[in-house]
């Protein structure tokens, strides 16, 4: 599993032109699956996510975790994460997983989350035509990529 984890004052995902979910302050979380992953990475991704020390406490110091300042997540599926551009100018995304593989590691991703933070997080779609607006705090801007762990 890949994030690309941003710090935000808000955000908000317009889903096929139809919905918005929003959050105020908080994480946007990009994520992208590739078949190599499993239910390990699923859990130890989302505890590094909420316990990231990324937020600044009273002295301006980046010392609190998203846990701390009971701020909210967006979270959004990016298969694109997973690009290849090494040959040519159009990338390959074949390391990025399946839907069937998945969405169910995505469903995980958000329980697990949900549990973390001991409330729901807000979410795009699956394979759905998404825009998502954000305003970065800082910027703060962090990739993880569970792969490369160790």
């Amino acid at each position: 599993m890949r994030v690309v984890i941003q710090r935000v004052l808000n955000a908000s995902v317009d889903i096929n032109g139809k919905e918005t979910r929003q959050i105020k302050e908080g994480l946007v979380v990009l994520l992208g699956i590739e078949n190599a992953d499993n239910e390990g990475d699923v859990e130890w991704l989302t505890g590094k996510i909420v316990n990231l020390r990324i937020f600044d406490d009273h002295e301006g110091v980046m010392n609190f975790s998203l846990k701390d300042m009971d701020g909210d997540i967006l979270l959004i599926s990016q298969f694109t994460l997973h690009a290849s551009t090494k040959k040519g100018n159009r990338p390959s995304y074949i390391r990025a997983s399946k839907p069937d593989k998945a969405i169910p590691l995505y469903k995980q991703f958000i329980e697990k989350l949900n549990q973390h933070l001991g409330k729901a997080v807000q979410t795009g779609e699956f394979g759905a035509d998404m825009k998502v607006s954000l305003v970065n705090n800082g910027p703060v801007t962090i990739v993880i990529d569970t792969q490369q762990k160790e």
